[in-house]
């Protein structure tokens, strides 16, 4: 099941459940829509995979299965992965 990070790794915003902005790659991994267009060009800074839109997860289902509470963000900052 989804973590459902509350935040970007990059920027710190925030990023609730039902946020359209959310964007994932496959070891989910959480980025803003902004952050990841602008300065990730699609690509996670931590594994080099691509980074999609984060499903929503219904809010009858969040009641019984709510989104993580602990927030990510690199202290050294957003970079594309080197190739």
């Amino acid at each position: 099941m989804l973590e459902l990070r509350p935040n970007c790794e990059c920027c710190d915003k925030d990023l609730p459940p039902e946020s359209t902005e959310a964007r994932i790659c496959t070891y989910e991994c959480t980025f803003c829509a902004d952050c990841v267009g602008d300065v990730l060009k699609g690509v996670c800074p931590n594994c080099g995979g691509n980074l999609v839109a984060r499903p929503i997860r219904p809010a009858a289902m969040l009641a019984k299965n709510p989104g993580s509470t602990k927030r990510v963000l690199k202290a050294e900052g957003c970079a594309p992965k080197a190739a």
